[in-house]
């Protein structure tokens, strides 16, 4: 999970992405629920599959490290084995480090189908790599949480283009003895630091302006932020002086989950940015530690599965794709993994703690989440009388921040 994790950041933000995506014209609302909207560009005229044919015995998958498990890392995580022996379809995995990496392997045409990070998806789509998918031909797709079906970065005019695979939030952890009261704003960690000076800490990577952002929309309306991702110099410049003033009460900054486990277990930090996952395993090694989603909601990520609009085993692949979002594939994959799985039925499997863990049929609670998305100069809220800031000046900004 710890090299998933960390690569993950490198794929939602290649900068290979900016000048793609702005073409796209993707726009989200201001309205309560996250990263609201739905794409309206339109995409290029793929065929849609419309039913299916027989099996070709072989499909070739792009996944995260952790998505489609053969028990060779581990002979007892093994989901895609039970798939090869109820399809017939051998499974050729190839796992991927960043976005750009995905999407470059899928144009050379030599992949059926691909779990696709947010900035990913919407990438693949403008550019004719992906086809529509044809929903009726998943065999459990009604089971899919209606949360996360039809949004801004796997639909586009009401199409759907993937299958929801998995999901989850970033917290705010806090150790239960040292931190009074219970916190329960993203102040804590900002306006409030000082309170924890040098045990506060915060998750590496430019992308966490966007945390900044999001506590600046909720507390400082005059801003005019309506979308964390969508920062205009002025609205950069107010995320960057917060981040500063933090930097004086930071830590460290981590991007390894198992080094947050053990900077809280020694009491270095006692406070600060983590992921669901994280807390459970740091729980389980007895440090008294609690995760909250703060009252201004959080940033977070949703991945889905794609179809390669050059598909040499269609068929095979929307097998994978109808296999994986089955309840019991669904419930491993997210044990294995840390996160919410997309198909609710999972939590008959997984248990009732787990899914309350996860939020996995918590509607209320995916909807305080602002996925992540690539900053771009074309404003992702709508503006269109103003440039906003992209991923190059994010990065130059986080390396200010960080001195």
């Amino acid at each position: 999970m710890t090299s998933r994790r960390t690569r993950r950041l490198g794929a939602l933000l290649g900068v290979a992405a900016l000048a793609l995506v702005a073409g796209c014209g993707t726009s989200a609302g201001s309205s309560n629920t996250a990263a609201p909207g739905k794409s309206g560009f339109t995409p290029p005229d793929v065929p849609m599959q419309k039913s299916l044919g027989q099996m070709e015995g072989k499909v070739n998958i792009l996944a995260w490290p952790g998505y489609a498990e053969d028990g060779s890392n581990d002979p007892k995580v093994d989901w895609v084995t039970p798939f090869e022996k109820q399809t017939g379809c051998q499974a050729n995995v190839k796992y991927f480090g960043t976005s750009d990496e995905a999407v470059n392997l899928i144009k050379t045409g030599g992949y059926d189908v691909v779990s696709a990070s947010g900035d990913a998806s919407l990438r693949l789509i403008a550019g004719g790599d992906v086809a529509p998918v044809n929903t009726d031909l998943i065999k459990d797709y009604s089971q899919i949480e209606p949360f996360l079906k039809d949004r801004s970065w796997n639909s586009v005019n009401g199409q759907m283009y993937g299958v929801p695979h998995g999901w989850g939030a970033n917290l705010l952890m806090y150790n239960t003895q040292k931190v009074h009261p219970a916190p329960t704003s993203w102040g804590a960690v900002f306006t409030d630091a000082s309170q924890y000076k040098g045990h506060v800490t915060a998750y590496d990577s430019p992308i966490y302006i966007a945390d900044a952002a999001l506590y600046l929309m909720k507390t400082q309306p005059d801003l005019g932020i309506k979308n964390p991702y969508a920062l205009d110099q002025k609205q950069l410049d107010a995320a960057v002086s917060l981040l500063k003033d933090q930097r004086q009460n930071i830590s460290e900054y981590w991007s390894d989950y198992l080094k947050e486990v053990q900077a809280f277990k020694t009491g270095d930090s006692v406070i600060g940015t983590t992921w669901e996952v994280i807390q459970q395993v740091a729980a389980g090694e007895k440090v008294p530690v609690k995760a909250v989603l703060p009252t201004e909601g959080a940033t977070g990520w949703s991945d889905t599965w794609m179809i390669s609009a050059k598909a040499q085993h269609p068929n095979c692949a929307y097998a994978w794709m109808s296999y994986i979002t089955e309840p019991k594939p669904q419930s491993e994959v997210a044990q294995y993994f840390g996160e919410a799985p997309a198909n609710g039925q999972a939590c008959a499997l997984t248990g009732k703690a787990f899914c309350k863990a996860y939020h996995v049929t918590d509607q209320a609670f995916a909807n305080k989440i602002w996925y992540w998305t690539t900053p771009i100069s074309q404003c992702l809220d709508g503006r269109t009388d103003t440039t906003c800031t992209d991923y190059g000046q994010w990065t130059q900004s986080w390396t200010e921040i960080k001195g």
